[in-house]
């Protein structure tokens, strides 16, 4: 269990985008034969580049094991044993750093289906994933978050069976196991209401919470109970992100009639459509521009909106996982930007006039950016993956 009183740790997950050549998991088709043991040494370089930054929290992909759940390829269902002494190396080195590690199992994970096989394959997906950190030999703040689900056409009902789901998992995965606020589906009173009834420990989600809060909860309050749902010694975590503000570019089929239209010269938009450039002759897609969904994750985190939040979360003990789409990028440049706009908030962290100029070279080496991440979080997941 980590000391009460080390400073407050920054994480992000997966992706490594602020230095060139880090991956992060073998990603080989199955035909090539990735294994776990392979994920892992591509991993090792990821521990020391974490430690070079002190970055002391990282969330592992759920797919370092390649296969390890596939019901079509038995060959790949014995790797996590098979790697047994990797796991435990791994993890005594993560350790030793002082890294928390944990995993987001993807959007397709549900314990509340009404499908008992998925609900069957979901809970197998979980036990390989706590059976890699039981291996790793790392205590109870090493964790797999989840979300309820979907909804299935019934609220209450999605909601209950999520109880029925948890209580057939093993005890490894149950020990395990945070449950997440999300933000279309299930908020936080939904999940506080599960916990009264499971003891599951919680994760708040920031931006989930405003995005979906109807019974009109209280921040502060709500945050206070999410915390009191892990026991003492054992430092809760939160996940932190900034709604994206940009207009998102969509890609829309052109009709007959405006393909017509366009190689005539005469090109038409419906009122108030925005486009991104004017339809050329013979495109047969425009390119529309339309206003942000405010469950998208912004790239990097907005240090005003933090350092408010964390005002708010005075006296309370969290680490926070970082969810913008510019993955550790984002990290390195909040902490010279808390540091500038809100030394009080960056002291949490243990960041200090001391590391000025350290992180102002990390803003200097970061000034040409970096590409955004296109694809989804596993705990943004699809929109429509399960309702």
């Amino acid at each position: 269990m980590s000391d009460q009183r080390q400073p407050l740790r920054l994480g992000f997950p997966v992706k490594v985008m602020g230095r060139a050549g880090l991956r992060t998991q073998d990603t080989r088709r199955w035909q090539k034969n990735p294994h776990l043991k392979c994920s892992l040494d591509l991993l090792h370089p990821v521990l020391d580049y974490l430690d070079e930054e002190d970055i002391r929290m990282y969330r592992l992909s759920s797919d370092i094991a390649p296969y390890a759940t596939h019901p079509e390829l038995p060959q790949f269902h014995n790797q996590v044993a098979d790697s047994d002494a990797e796991l435990r190396a791994f993890g005594r080195r993560a350790r030793e750093l002082g890294i928390r590690l944990s995993f987001h199992p993807s959007q397709y994970v549900l314990l509340n289906s009404p499908d008992d096989a998925l609900t069957a394959k979901s809970i197998w997906d979980l036990s390989s994933q706590a059976d890699m950190l039981d291996r790793m030999e790392l205590d109870d703040e090493a964790v797999l978050v989840t979300h309820v689900g979907g909804v299935y056409g019934d609220h209450e009902a999605s909601r209950a069976r999520w109880i029925s789901g948890f209580e057939r998992c093993p005890e490894h995965v149950r020990r395990r196991l945070v449950l997440e606020n999300d933000d279309i589906r299930f908020s936080a009173a939904d999940v506080l209401w599960i916990h009264e009834r499971t003891g599951v420990r919680l994760v708040f989600d920031y931006q989930h919470f405003w995005c979906l809060n109807p019974e009109r909860v209280d921040m502060r309050s709500t945050l206070e109970r999410f915390l009191a749902t892990w026991p003492d010694g054992c430092r809760p975590k939160i996940h932190f992100s900034s709604p994206r503000t940009e207009l998102r570019e969509v890609k829309v089929k052109l009709t007959a009639r405006q393909r017509d239209a366009a190689r005539s010269g005469t090109p038409s938009a419906p009122k108030g459509e925005m486009l991104k450039t004017p339809v050329k002759a013979g495109a047969r897609i425009k390119t529309v521009l339309r206003a942000p969904v405010w469950t998208g994750h912004s790239d990097f985190t907005n240090p005003f909106e933090f350092a408010t939040f964390m005002r708010m979360a005075q006296g309370l003990i969290f680490d926070v996982m970082l969810e913008g789409k510019a993955k550790d990028i984002s990290l390195l440049r909040l902490r010279p930007d808390l540091l500038r706009f809100a030394p009080d908030v960056a002291a949490r962290f243990g960041i200090t006039e001391d590391d000025a100029a350290r992180l102002a070279a990390d803003e200097v080496r970061l000034e040409a950016g970096a590409a955004r991440d296109e694809s989804a979080d596993v705990d943004e997941g699809l929109q429509d993956a399960a309702a």
